[in-house]
């Protein structure tokens, strides 16, 4: 475009954005990354001192330079969960309804259910009126042409209702998951009074939007089901800058990676029964296979990996750096996906898939038979789809097959050329030319 064109101003609403680490700060990164190649400035209101599950300062080499950024302080609840519960400081526990070290007591159900009615819409709730306040100071005296907004957490979501409210700014709403009908809401111990605020504050902003956005075709037909208007498909996708440069360097072991939470509803013992199939049948397998687990793991899934003998072959991670996930995703042999076993799953399309697509390394994706990410999995040629129900016997054979190729030394390398689609200079032009429908 023309260097000397003025760019439109879109104010992005995110709590997640450097030093955040994980894969929620990438969707607004991103945009914000590649927005100006298709004539909008991104200004970006965030938090200031959130309570980031993890740290990851790599991130900021994709902030553009001199990007104006708004932060504004707030207070979360998590130190006083952790006190009240008597979880040591450094723990994580954002992730309290995925994962958890131990069985919870009476003290971890009253804690969910004063975070599930007295901070409405999320925990960041104390954030929205200070928010709300500092962002209608700042728009009189810096005018921007659009907002866009990402939840969860849906803070975000309710603020942008508001500023658009009172400032009559065309609003694009972006979800990463839904609002109610996401899988975590029905853990919620809800009063009728907590439920029907949900559904007021989730209502209204489908009214105040101009157009919203979801991650997949599934989720945008549930949208539009309960009052979504204008809905959008808008992938997560992967950036090709980020495996610029990454050499692949295969592990010694034939490895099979999971990156990400592990939860309880993520317990793929199908998988397990196929790997200890394949210790007992397959030359070789037992004392050349690594299961690799980074991130979070729930304890129900460490001990069903005990439970079926490969407690030896399993290496749990921990948390990386963005950039060790990256570099783990090119040197597997074999990435592991693994979909919520909830009611939304069918829709459910973890941002990590395009990035494992983007390494080129064959999938093995456990959900349901029809969800979107079998679909994608399929038209792109990158790998196996099985259900949790299905007999081992079946991903046996694909791991099994891989594996073979892995000892005669072959590339196991696997997906066409319609990858390219869900890079994200391709997907930010196509939110970029939302944003200018709703301006014009």
């Amino acid at each position: 475009m023309d260097g000397e064109a003025v760019l439109k101003r879109v104010l992005i609403i995110s709590y997640y954005w450097p030093p955040s680490g994980g894969i929620a700060v990438l969707r607004c990164l991103k945009f914000a990354k590649y927005l100006r190649q298709y004539g909008w400035e991104p200004v970006v209101f965030t938090a200031r001192n959130a309570h980031y599950p993890t740290i990851d300062n790599s991130n900021d080499v994709d902030i553009p330079a001199g990007i104006e950024i708004i932060r504004q302080p707030i207070w979360e609840p998590y130190g006083w969960y952790k006190k009240f519960l008597g979880k040591p400081p450094e723990e994580n526990v954002n992730n309290v309804f995925y994962t958890s070290e131990e069985d919870g007591g009476w003290k971890y159900r009253l804690a969910v259910w004063v975070r599930s009615n007295f901070f409405i819409p999320d925990a960041r709730a104390f954030w929205i009126r200070g928010a709300v306040s500092r962002l209608l100071d700042y728009l009189q005296r810096h005018p921007v042409d659009a907002i866009l907004s990402d939840g969860p957490p849906h803070s975000n979501t309710r603020i942008a209702t508001l500023v658009s409210r009172q400032t009559g700014l065309p609003w694009l709403a972006d979800f990463q998951d839904p609002w109610t009908q996401v899988d975590y809401y029905q853990l919620l111990h809800l009063t009728r009074w907590g439920r029907q605020r949900h559904e007021r504050m989730e209502a209204e902003a489908f009214a105040q939007a101009s157009l919203t956005t979801i991650v997949s075709p599934s989720w945008k037909a549930k949208l539009e089901d309960i009052g979504a208007r204008n809905v959008r498909v808008l992938y997560w996708g992967y950036d090709p800058e980020d495996f610029a440069g990454i050499e692949r360097v295969p592990h010694k072991k034939f490895t099979l990676s999971h990156l990400g939470i592990m939860g309880y509803d993520r317990k793929p013992e199908v998988l397990f029964a196929a790997i200890q199939q394949l210790n007992y049948e397959e030359e070789g397998f037992a004392s050349a296979f690594e299961l690799r687990l980074y991130g979070q793991v729930d304890h129900r899934v460490r001990q069903q990996i005990e439970a079926y003998g490969l407690l030896e072959q399993t290496r749990f991670m921990g948390s990386v750096s963005r950039a060790e996930a990256l570099q783990e995703t090119v040197n597997s042999h074999v990435l592991l996906l693994l979909l919520n076993q909830q009611d939304n799953a069918v829709g459910r399309i973890p941002g990590k898939l395009f990035e494992y697509l983007a390494a080129r390394r064959p999938m093995l994706n456990f959900g349901p038979a029809d969800s979107d990410v079998a679909g994608i999995i399929e038209r792109v040629g990158a790998g196996r789809s099985f259900t949790y129900t299905t007999a081992p016997a079946l991903p046996a054979q694909t791991l099994g097959s891989w594996y073979r190729n892995y000892r005669r030394g072959d590339e196991i390398t696997q997906g066409n050329g319609a990858i390219d689609q869900y890079s994200h200079p391709e997907l930010v032009k196509k939110l970029a030319s939302w944003l200018d429908t709703i301006t014009t």
